[in-house]
This record gives C-alpha cells, sequence and structure tokens, in this order.
C-alpha cells in the first residue's frame, strides 16, 4: 500500500482565509465528405471545439493531466464566486471570496488559496478571475491546471511574466521560467506566500489555459500529454467520475491505490483501530476501492441559490458483485461512529441514499450544518471509505 502523496509546500489541505486562522482538515469523427474550406475551418477551430464539447470542466481537466496522476483536486471557481455571490478582483474582492469560500469549505481542495493576492497583484489571475483550477499530484510531480476563461489574453498575461523576471519561451506554447530565485524576490517584495508551483508556467491559447508546476521537466512531460485528451492510467478514476450529476463546486479524486493509503484506518491510534475492527465485522465484507471521489455540489434542481450543497461520495470497484456487497457494508458504515475522525459520520452528515450501479457505489449525503466534511473526509482515516 502507497503511502498518501504529500500536499506541495503551500499545503492546500490546511489552506485558511486569513493568517494565523485555523481551521478543519483539509473526452473528431468527420462524417460523409466535406470540403475543403470546411476542413480549414475544422482545423482552425479543434482546440476549442474539443475543449467544449461533451463532459464536464471536471472529466476534461482530468482528461489533461498526466496519465500517471495518483490525486486531483478540483475547485470551481467560478461556480464558487456565483454561489457567493462574490464579484471584483481587486484586494477586498479576493479577501471576501477567500474568508466565505472557506467558511462554505469550499477551499480546502485548492492549490490557490495561500498564493491567491500574489496572484491577483502580479500575475493578472487568481481565483476571483478564473473559471477553475485541478491540481494534479503523482509520486514524480504536481501540475496545476488553470481554466482562464474565454476573456483571458494570453499575451497579455506573458508580458506580466517578463516584466516579473520570468524568462520568456522561444515559442508562445514554451515553458516560462522563473524558479525558486524569481519567486522568492516575489514573495519577499509583496509579503505574500507563493506557491511552489508557480516557478514554471505554459499557456494554453486555444483553450485559454495555464498550466503551472515547481519543476520544469514535469511540465514539459505534461505539456506533452496535454496535447491529446487521455484517461488516466488507474480505469476506476473515470468510472467513479461518471457517478457525479453536475459539475462539482469542489472535489478530491483518488485512483483506488492512493485511496486504499490516504484514506486507511492504518493511520489511526490502536484503539481507533480495534474500534473499526469492531464496527466492520458488524456491517460486513468490503473490497478494495479502484477509485474514491469526494465531491460537494450545486443544490439540485429544486433547491435555491442558497439551499444547502449536496455531498456525494463514488467508490469504484473490481466487480458489479462487490459494488453490491459494498453498498450495504459502506451504507452502515457511513451512518455509524467515525473511529479515528472523532465522534459520529452524522456529525458531519446525514446518509440520503446509498446504491449501487454496476461496479461503482454512490453515496448521497446531506451535510451537516456547520460542518466541513470535504476538509475532514479526504484525508484519512476515512472508515466507511477503507480497504
Amino acid at each position: 500500500m502507497p503511502e498518501p502523496l504529500a500536499a506541495p509546500a503551500t499545503d492546500p489541505s490546511s489552506s485558511g482565509p486569513a493568517e494565523g486562522r485555523r481551521g478543519p482538515r483539509r473526452a473528431l469523427v468527420v462524417a460523409g465528405v466535406v470540403t475543403l474550406t470546411l476542413l480549414l475551418i475544422a482545423a482552425l477551430g479543434v482546440g476549442v471545439r474539443w475543449w467544449r464539447g461533451p463532459g464536464s470542466d471536471l472529466e476534461r481537466a482530468v482528461a489533461l493531466a498526466p496519465a500517471e496522476t495518483q490525486r486531483w483536486t478540483w475547485t470551481d471557481w467560478a461556480g464558487v464566486r456565483e454561489r457567493l455571490q462574490v464579484e471584483g478582483t481587486d484586494d477586498d474582492a479576493v479577501r471576501r471570496l477567500l474568508d466565505e469560500s472557506f467558511d462554505a469549505d469550499l477551499t480546502s481542495a485548492s492549490g490557490l488559496v495561500e498564493s491567491a493576492p500574489l496572484l491577483a497583484r502580479s500575475f493578472g489571475w487568481s481565483p476571483a478571475s478564473i473559471d477553475w483550477e485541478l491540481l494534479a499530484q503523482s509520486p514524480d510531480g504536481a501540475l496545476e491546471v488553470v481554466g482562464l476563461g474565454e476573456d483571458a489574453d494570453t499575451g497579455e498575461l506573458g508580458d506580466r511574466l517578463e516584466s516579473l523576471g520570468y524568462t520568456r519561451p522561444g515559442s508562445p506554447e514554451g515553458i516560462w521560467e522563473g524558479g525558486e530565485e524569481v519567486l522568492a524576490r516575489l514573495n519577499a517584495a509583496n509579503g505574500a506566500a507563493g506557491t511552489p508551483t508557480l516557478q514554471f508556467m505554459a499557456f494554453d491559447e486555444d483553450r485559454s489555459l495555464v498550466l503551472t508546476s515547481d519543476q520544469r521537466s514535469y511540465l514539459e512531460r505534461a505539456l506533452e500529454e496535454a496535447a491529446d485528451d487521455h484517461e488516466p492510467d488507474a480505469a476506476g478514476v473515470t468510472d467513479v467520475l461518471d457517478t457525479l450529476p453536475a459539475q462539482p463546486l469542489s472535489a478530491v479524486v483518488l485512483t483506488g491505490e492512493q485511496a486504499c493509503g490516504a484514506l486507511s484506518m492504518g493511520q489511526a491510534g490502536e484503539s481507533d483501530q480495534a474500534a473499526a475492527d469492531e464496527l466492520l465485522a458488524q456491517a460486513g465484507p468490503v473490497n478494495p476501492l479502484t477509485g474514491f471521489v469526494l465531491a460537494l455540489l450545486p443544490p439540485g434542481d429544486d433547491g435555491g441559490a442558497q439551499a444547502p450543497l449536496d455531498l456525494r461520495v463514488g467508490l469504484g470497484f473490481e466487480s458489479e458483485e462487490q459494488a453490491r456487497t459494498n453498498a450495504d457494508t459502506r451504507a452502515a458504515l457511513a451512518a455509524g461512529p467515525a473511529p479515528g475522525q472523532g465522534g459520529a459520520f452524522s456529525d458531519r452528515f446525514s446518509v440520503d441514499e446509498v446504491t449501487a450501479d454496476g461496479t461503482t457505489v454512490t453515496l448521497d449525503l446531506t451535510p451537516a450544518p456547520g460542518a466541513y466534511p470535504l476538509s475532514d473526509l479526504s484525508d484519512g482515516p476515512v472508515l466507511f471509505a477503507t480497504c
């Protein structure tokens, strides 16, 4: 069982809204004959059409990240701003966004929270203006994929980087090199913390993206893979993404291997492990996961703009039989005590429905008022997600 992936130096699982504040842990088929003119038009627009094709932004972003990724953390910043009714990009708007999204448990999946003031002042983009971000982590490195929005001017953003000391690449698709020295100077000058993943950047103008990493070599590899959409090496990931009925505001996605390490009861103390063993004996058998997603979703169609968010957990398994068995077991576990977390899971959510569909199990949950379920349950031990 692998060790859980370490978070980047700027730890998204511990990001809070203000200095000193502490909170909870945290897919082109062309049919028929077309004319040369149509082919030229298609060639010019293929990048944009692919990006705006079927599926959610989350699914498309996962298809861009390195196939070896084991942990993806997602924040739909445009959706968060709409949910919280926060507008503007100045310092006050950025601070309000961070404070209110923290209180709503919508920042723990972000790798950009602590860097937000620096990004807004110096880089020309931040959580207050971007559409979304995906932080992809593997044993070899970390990559931020950021959806800048259709109105972003990557040429202007590149000029900003040059003025900050980044070395301009030889082509628009190349890597802007800052490195530790440039980032340290920016941090000192602004009194702000820039995440190490801001050291190296590359723009994708056609898809209005910026990709960043703390390693040039890792970003080079990531850019090669991002040229074409692809599925993660771990097949169970796409299965659990299919359990999401809508694009989440915030989500954590893990490979089965990573989930079985990061959420393991092996991280709990001896007494909690003993309690977990007893609860498992009562609940029934469990099988290893092939994928895991934990997501906070906008309210359903019957809920107003400020209705409570929906919480969904998707679990992947090797077979339909395993999924049916685990649906019963994990429903019982999710309604009981939370050894290693403290208290009971009912302190964090209520269980609305648990269903098995094919090789996946879906837990539909309602967060308890004042709870931080995404922060609490994205790191182990989490008994109902044990392997």
